[in-house]
């Protein structure tokens, strides 16, 4: 089997000096790329957020404290060494794809590999809460992708004329650093995503759970759209972003994967998900998951009544969980489905400190072997 690449998320929540912290060691262990968030406000509910919930959680801070993934970017850039930075994922509703195109290139020549422009069609927490248009929102994505090319490619003015952007005599003549050109990578799902992927991406970032079956499929679609327009779909890198439940045997995984603040991420999977498991999500038929979530929209009350409607058989699918060999197998398994680049979250963190550390100590042990072949 051929060797993937493993990144490492580490969120972009202060204090500064823990970040720092992740990202040296990220280097020490030899991770190939390490991923910010852009979010205003997180998936987590403010009442919700307490010890009870998760050991992180301190009455003098809230879960939505976020810092700017752009200065963050650019503060890493410089301790960055051979990772690539990368963001896992923004949007082009509340960053104009030529400001988009512009931080990228500018990143690109103070790091020393390709950074990474993680994009989606954008979440319904970070953009309706502040007056912003999230009307057709995968339109709006395939023109600001349009518009980052040009960016990227033209000298001098250039014209734009869509639905949503409109350039005209635009100028951005900033090119990135030579050999370093940005990636751009999408956070696809659907078959529209996924079209746009094959056209415009040089890399492919799923979220939301699946199968290895569904991932290869999903893959096929994405190569056969780039090769209807003359793209070579083998250099599309295939991630994944993937949560990780660590124990050092299956029934403690499985004892993990019950812990109230897991059960709160199947809040985030879409309808159609639980559907596979005969039941409705508890927001609605066609509920699409952490696009349309938005947290504090919710009573403490409400979300807790969620979280304890949530099937058993359900609980297996945000997360990859089992021990460390078991998650090997997983990992194999997507690999053989064409995975290139996964990124791990260690989700088993949240539940305490000692898990924390055995969640971190699985993703190192992991990551050597998957970097291995």
């Amino acid at each position: 089997m051929g060797k993937v690449k493993v990144g490492f998320s580490a969120g972009t929540s202060p204090p500064v000096g823990r970040i720092d912290a992740v990202l040296l060691a990220a280097r020490l262990f030899g991770f190939d790329s390490f991923w910010t968030i852009d979010h205003f406000q997180s998936f987590f509910n403010r009442g919700v957020w307490q010890r009870d919930f998760t050991w992180l959680a301190s009455p003098r801070h809230s879960p939505h404290e976020i810092l700017d993934y752009q200065v963050m970017l650019g503060h890493l850039a410089r301790r960055a060494g051979n990772l690539q930075l990368a963001v896992g994922v923004t949007e082009p509703i509340r960053r104009h794809p030529v400001l988009l195109a512009q931080s990228f290139m500018t990143l690109s020549h103070l790091v020393k590999r390709p950074p990474i422009l993680g994009i989606g069609s954008g979440e319904a927490e970070n953009v309706r809460p502040y007056g912003l248009d999230f009307s057709r929102p995968v339109a709006r994505l395939e023109e600001a992708l349009q518009i980052i090319r040009l960016c990227f490619d033209s000298q001098g003015p250039f014209d734009y004329e869509g639905d949503f952007y409109r350039l005209e005599g635009a100028v951005m003549d900033l090119r990135p650093a030579l050999g370093r050109t940005p990636e751009v990578w999408l956070a696809a799902h659907g078959p529209r995503m996924l079209e746009l992927t094959g056209r415009y991406g040089d890399g492919w970032f799923p979220v939301v759970p699946m199968t290895p079956a569904d991932y290869e499929d999903r893959l096929v679609r994405i190569r056969k759209s780039a090769a209807e327009v003359g793209r070579d779909p083998e250099k599309i890198t295939a991630g994944l972003s993937l949560y990780v439940i660590a124990g050092k045997t299956e029934g403690e995984a499985r004892r993990l994967l019950h812990h109230r603040s897991v059960r709160y991420l199947a809040l985030l999977v879409p309808d159609y998900v639980w559907k596979k498991y005969g039941v409705t999500h508890p927001l609605g038929d066609g509920f699409r998951g952490m696009v349309d979530f938005v947290p504090e929209q919710y009573s403490t009350a409400d979300l807790e009544e969620m979280m304890s409607s949530v099937p058993l058989d359900l609980m297996e699918e945000p997360a990859a969980f089992g021990t460390p060999r078991q998650l090997l197998e997983k990992l194999h398994s997507f690999r053989e489905a064409g995975l290139q680049h996964v990124v791990l979250v260690p989700v088993s963190g949240l539940i305490s400190r000692r898990d924390a550390v055995y969640g971190i100590r699985t993703i190192l042990w992991l990551s050597r072997r998957l970097r291995a072949g």
